[in-house]
């Protein structure tokens, strides 16, 4: 199973692109700016959508999808799995006629293009092979993580979160554990804004990681592209082993 890299960026500008990952490809794992370099053949190829939280940077492309293939996938709607919240944001602040059409509704309710499919923390959807489990996270708004596992090995994907007991808790008692995606958004200087908007920076990163019981590769997403070669030369100062993840490359587990 392979899961390829949209974009995993905290911002965007040049080759910058936000977060969303394609599972093979029938299924999106968020759907920030990396959605947009997908083909027109691949944007209809889509089925599913998992959503870690409602932020821009994870839905940014989302409604320009549902637009862009509606005319083109009657009778064949795309399922997007979050959280009850999630979806309610969702609904009240996108698909409400004013900011986007509700898609839910077109062309009509039992006929509609966006279904939605309430996925709770430790709940277990199963796509295209895969078994997807909507991990704990710790946020500003509802959001999880998620653990993806293909039944060979799993990627855990912490979504933006500053990690938690209940996160590493999910992730120690991953069987067959491979790869963590693990955000860090800004460098030590900004500790305390990183605390507010529930982000790590490379010294809460080194705290969380203390908490790993299971071997597995540790790959960086989200960081602010002003400061990304700073958050990575600080990663690298505190004897992390750890890379950034890069857009473009692809997973295979």
């Amino acid at each position: 199973m392979q899961l390829k890299v949209l974009g995993c960026s905290g911002g965007i500008g040049g080759e910058n692109r936000t977060t969303a990952f394609l599972l093979d490809e029938h299924v999106l794992i968020d759907a920030g700016t990396g959605v947009g370099s997908l083909s027109l053949e691949s944007l209809l190829a889509i089925d599913h959508i998992f959503l870690t939280h409602a932020h821009f940077d994870h839905i940014a492309c989302l409604p320009m999808l549902l637009d862009t293939v509606a005319g083109m996938r009657r009778g064949a709607p795309i399922t997007l799995h979050a959280r009850r919240d999630t979806i309610t944001i969702l609904q009240e602040h996108v698909f409400n006629w004013r900011i986007w059409p509700d898609f839910s509704l077109i062309p009509d309710e039992s006929n509609a293009l966006l279904h939605f499919s309430p996925q709770e923390v430790g709940e277990t959807h199963e796509v295209a092979g895969c078994r997807i489990t909507a991990l704990p996270a710790v946020h500003t708004v509802p959001a999880v993580g998620f653990g993806l596992d293909s039944g060979k090995s799993t990627v855990v994907f912490s979504g933006d979160s500053t990690g938690g007991d209940a996160f590493w808790a999910a992730v120690n008692s991953t069987q067959n554990l491979a790869t963590l995606i693990i955000e860090t958004a800004f460098p030590v200087r900004e500790a305390s804004l990183a605390h507010a908007a529930r982000h790590l920076c490379p010294a809460t990163l080194q705290c969380e990681l203390a908490r790993l019981t299971l071997p597995a590769e540790i790959l960086i997403t989200h960081l602010k592209p002003a400061d990304s070669e700073l958050i990575l030369h600080e990663i690298e100062a505190l004897g992390l082993s750890a890379r950034a993840l890069c857009t473009g490359e692809v997973i295979e587990f």
